[in-house]
């Protein structure tokens, strides 16, 4: 199809997106279908093509950035960060100064699972997450906050109950007072400034995508935005191998503590 490291650069140029930081094989299968899907038989006519109509742009960076999401999904991590990680954080840092960070947040979902599960904690007033995202169309469906059944399966009931208003036969709004609690922010893992100071950051089933050498640089980065004895959660299939080469100790399964 063409030459794909020109191809590689012009998408930099275009997007801010570094695709040599993502696993290749995987990438470029996906991207070589997406192209194909359009009709067109080059990189170089796809690359044309996106500078010129936003809306290709918008559906390439959305079909990049891969968003698969759902409410409490991997439910005995959820109920663990419940039972003892948000006891530690409010025994280490107070239950009113706690800022935590939900990185490539996709739809929402992840942000306003903890928002739900802080408010059994601490008053809704008190609650503020930032939740980031490279893509700018699922951060706008973050914000309207209309899920359908398949994102809500694994939701504990009393959560669906007390926060969600059905809109239609399959779909739910969830309440402007959770909605609130979240900060949605446009953000780019690879290049942009990272927040400071945070007790905890969310990063899950994202880091998947990348190469070795950009996660271990997105690592570093995470540990630098955490305050001491602050704790990253990764995904379930994301376990750190050697954890201290970023800083980090292993706290509980899929929790890490900032050394």
């Amino acid at each position: 199809m063409g030459d794909y490291e020109k191809f590689k650069t012009k998408v930099y140029q275009l997007t801010k997106i570094d695709l040599s930081c993502y696993k290749e094989r995987q990438m470029k299968r996906r991207i070589d279908s997406l192209i194909s899907k359009r009709k067109i038989t080059s990189y170089d006519e796809y690359i044309n093509a996106i500078s010129k109509d936003k809306e290709l742009l918008d559906e390439f960076v959305a079909y990049l950035t891969i968003n698969v999401s759902e409410f409490y999904r991997n439910p005995e991590q959820w109920k663990l960060l419940e039972n003892e990680m948000f006891p530690y954080l409010f025994e280490k840092f107070g239950s009113s100064n706690v800022k935590i960070w939900s990185a490539a947040c996709s739809t929402g979902d992840e942000p306003y699972t903890l928002v739900m599960l802080l408010a059994k904690f601490i008053p809704m007033n008190r609650i503020k997450i930032i939740a980031t995202d490279i893509d700018k169309q699922v951060l706008e469906k973050a914000q309207i906050g209309i899920y359908d059944e398949k994102s809500l399966k694994g939701l504990p009931k009393e959560y669906l109950t007390k926060y969600f208003t059905k809109t239609g036969t399959r779909s739910y709004q969830i309440s402007d007072e959770v909605k609130k609690c979240v900060e949605f922010k446009q953000h780019n893992l690879l290049k942009d400034t990272y927040p400071a100071g945070c007790n905890m950051i969310v990063c899950r089933n994202v880091m998947i995508y990348f190469t070795e050498e950009a996660k271990s640089e997105i690592y570093k980065k995470f540990n630098a935005a955490l305050k001491k004895d602050g704790i990253l959660f990764v995904g379930s299939t994301e376990q750190i191998i050697s954890p201290g080469e970023s800083g980090f100790s292993t706290f509980k399964s899929f929790f890490y503590k900032k050394m």
